[in-house]
């Protein structure tokens, strides 16, 4: 069953199609070559592997085990960069741990220090935060709070100003990919009860929850990681931060409602229907109460994974929700695929960061924060934001001014994610959840309004960090 589109939000009724076409014959040769290339790769680290034990301290050994670590790597952030390899049923987190394994069996990273690679700040914070969302979202809070907000807004232009506020808030303190998953479906359900073109409205969740994500150190996974690389107190990354967010949210409803102009410029009242929202009240006030506990924390400059664990745990001791439904609703996959990435860029590093890599790295001179600003937004495309942070984290160290830096990174790998749909986890939920329902959100409907968002926020962030 298929649904066609009638244009942006519009579709007709599901209809039967013809079985899918058998593959072309490059689409054959690309399975076929993917597990080709996976043998090759774990061939060479696990021939390395033995020669450290055959041929121990040869210069032969050392040159094979660099060129078996440059090969995992390289191979390990191709195939993070497509989210899978032709021919074989693996995910991003499945490469991250294949990687890493590679690493530790060529040699190239001993065990112990892959053991000492992993940053434990960075996932305790994740986990717990995911804990404390989950909660929330279980209880209700989301879809009560966001419908009250949404159909309280009568006008389209007040309803997307609504939709983006609401997404950029709650991102901006909590994780942005929870939010869009809560959000895309409660926004889909309006717009169409409402006979609105649901896809503009979709953007605004998408974007603004991307941008309301760049203001704290909890609003993304890749900024829980740069705060613990970094070390910045929680309540300077925002005071350096959540201007640009600000700003970047006025900017994404103009840029929406300038490029969807026939659907804002109808000044037709909306008037929403009441939908019965389930709410679990207790459970509801426990989680607001560990959450704003947790922010006033934060604030107050206590160590951000400490708080988050900890409050995440006790709000697991309760009679009225099972574990097993907080434990659902935790992205183990993505823990896993950052434990990973730790072990993959610390084996990199181990055996190929010599003096003149980082010389040659200085004549990038990443110290100046419009080409550290660039480098990042395109690897941030290339690889992803997260791999493309961790990947950083070694040359960032080498620089004076490394708070600025790290800023600069936090800024540039979030916003850099409106550029294309692929460019966060949040716009591929949201685009998704939308063709789940029937509604197509086509290259060009994200790309006209998401490549400018993208540039001018670019542009504001970096400037406001360099001056």
């Amino acid at each position: 069953m298929t649904h066609e589109s009638l244009g942006p939000g519009r579709v007709i009724p599901p209809t039967k199609v013809a079985p899918a076409a058998v593959p072309p014959a490059q689409s054959r040769r690309g399975v076929r070559l993917g597990p080709v290339a996976v043998l090759i790769v774990v061939l060479l680290a696990v021939m390395t592997g033995l020669l450290s034990l055959v041929v121990p301290g040869t210069l032969f050994e050392r040159d094979a085990g660099r060129l078996a670590a440059a090969v995992t790597f390289a191979a390990s952030y191709v195939a993070l960069a497509f989210g899978r390899v032709p021919g074989l049923a693996i995910d991003r987190a499945g490469v991250a741990l294949v990687g890493a394994s590679l690493m530790v069996a060529s040699g190239a990273l001993p065990l112990d220090e892959a053991y000492k690679a992993i940053d434990l700040d960075t996932l305790t914070l994740l986990l717990g935060m995911m804990i404390l969302v989950a909660n929330l979202r279980l209880s209700g809070f989301f879809a009560m709070t966001g419908g009250w907000v949404m159909r309280r807004a009568h006008r389209p232009l007040a309803l997307l100003a609504a939709v983006a506020a609401t997404a950029g808030v709650f991102s901006a303190f909590l994780v942005n990919d929870a939010v869009c998953l809560v959000l895309a479906p409660l926004v889909i359900e309006l717009s169409l009860a409402l006979r609105c073109n649901p896809v503009p409205y979709l953007l605004a969740v998408a974007m603004a929850s991307n941008i309301g994500s760049t203001a704290t150190i909890t609003g993304n996974p890749q900024n829980m990681m740069i705060g613990s690389f970094s070390h910045i107190p929680y309540a300077n990354f925002a005071a350096a931060l959540a201007p640009v967010a600000l700003f970047g949210l006025l900017l994404t409803i103009i840029l929406i409602a300038l490029f969807h102009r026939r659907e804002f410029a109808r000044g037709a009242r909306l008037t929403a229907p009441s939908t019965p929202i389930r709410l679990h009240r207790v459970l509801m006030w426990r989680a607001l109460a560990g959450t704003a506990l947790v922010i006033s924390l934060f604030f107050a400059g206590q160590p951000p994974a400490k708080v988050a664990i900890i409050v995440g745990g006790l709000l697991l001791l309760t009679r009225r929700v099972r574990s097993e439904r907080v434990y659902a609703q935790i992205d183990w996959s993505l823990l896993l695929m950052f434990a990973g990435l730790f072990i993959i860029v610390a084996g990199a590093e181990h055996s190929l960061l010599s003096g003149e890599v980082i010389a040659a790295a200085g004549q990038l001179h990443l110290g100046r924060l419009p080409v550290l600003s660039a480098l990042t937004a395109i690897l941030s495309n290339l690889v992803s934001n997260v791999p493309a942070v961790v990947v950083l984290r070694p040359f960032i160290e080498g620089l004076r001014d490394q708070e600025r830096a790290w800023l600069t990174v936090a800024m540039a790998s979030t916003l850099a994610g409106n550029l294309t749909v692929l460019g966060s986890i949040a716009n591929l939920i949201v685009v998704q959840r939308a063709a789940a329902s029937g509604i197509v959100i086509g290259l060009w409907d994200y790309c006209r309004v998401g490549v400018p968002l993208a540039l001018l926020t670019l542009a504001i962030g970096t400037l406001w960090l360099w001056i």
